[in-house]
């Protein structure tokens, strides 16, 4: 292609396909980051639809793609970093193994050749294939999981979004003990697992500094792999999603907190259970794809 014939990748209208106009490809060795959907919901409990999530929050992304810089960032991301939109993640429909199998082996793959990645889901059950993953290439991971439930359920299925975090430490990923959930609002035992935990009646009192000191803390020098489920946001602020919870943080707040943990090791991320079906004018899908965004920006400025 000569340059004439280049895509523009600013338009809010025209060649929507990809997440912020990012080229599609599956050259990971170029890439330092690499954006993947998983169309996945076979593991919802609630209200279903999140496997057209990936593509509802590209769709969105196309409103952020006119700043030349996230606002309040000082710099280009994508001038930092070589950023990719790999695609969907193909997998047998209805058949859970299959996308496990595909998740697994796709995106240890892509860390091995040295890129982070970024998903956008799907239930949140793909975080487990994910952090098995990233597992392999990092070894033991700290998780930092915005959420209004623990998804520490022992009575959930083998393939269910309410027992991952659960089924994780007990197979060695991740370390609970420098582990953190911010924003859980639902019934939870503490007694029953090691996190720490932010509940969302504290962190709407605490300040977004204080949260982000405390992630900073608890994580310390590990490799951190960062969950975003939009229900931690309170339903005023993501309408669509399975299970939404009253009583949640502000898609204000989520973005300070997020642009205050600069300096964690942040090796990969996911912004999970969009399900555009009962969302209201792209509320949901524009707030995941803005917190994408942040993430993005956040792994960016690791260096600072």
């Amino acid at each position: 292609m000569s340059d004439n014939d280049t895509l523009e990748s600013y338009s809010m209208f025209a060649n929507v396909y990809s997440y912020m106009g990012l080229p599609l490809s599956r050259d990971v060795i170029s890439a330092d980051l690499a954006v993947l959907g998983i169309p996945y919901d076979l593991g919802t409990t609630g209200r279903a639809g999140t496997r057209h999530g990936p593509r509802a929050v590209r769709q969105a992304s196309a409103n952020l793609r006119w700043e030349e810089k996230r606002w309040p960032w000082s710099f280009n991301a994508f001038e930092r970093m070589a950023v990719i939109d790999y695609g969907d993640l193909e997998f047998d429909p209805g058949e859970s193994h299959s996308m496990v199998d595909a998740v697994v082996d796709k995106v240890a793959s892509i860390h091995a050749q040295g890129s982070r990645t970024l998903a956008i889901g799907g239930d949140h059950f793909i975080t487990l294939p994910l952090l098995r993953a990233v597992h392999q290439q990092h070894g033991e991971l700290a998780l930092v999981q915005f959420d209004a439930h623990t998804d520490t359920y022992p009575e959930s299925s083998e393939y269910d979004h309410g027992g991952m975090f659960y089924t994780a430490p007990k197979e060695g990923i991740i370390d609970p003990n420098q582990s953190i959930q911010v924003g859980i609002r639902t019934e939870y035992e503490p007694s029953e697992h090691a996190f720490e935990v932010i509940d969302a009646a504290a962190a709407n009192d605490m300040s977004c500094a204080n949260i982000a000191a405390a992630i900073k803390r608890r994580v310390g020098n590990m490799p951190v792999y960062l969950t975003f489920d939009i229900d931690c946001l309170d339903p005023a602020y993501a309408p669509g999603t399975g299970t939404p919870v009253v009583g949640g943080l502000s898609s204000d707040k989520a973005l300070k907190i997020l642009r205050g943990l600069q300096g964690i090791n942040i090796v990969a991320a996911d912004v999970v259970e969009v399900s555009p079906s009962y969302d209201h004018a792209e509320i949901t899908a524009l707030a995941a794809a803005t917190i994408g965004l942040e993430l993005i920006y956040l792994m960016a400025a690791a260096d600072d």
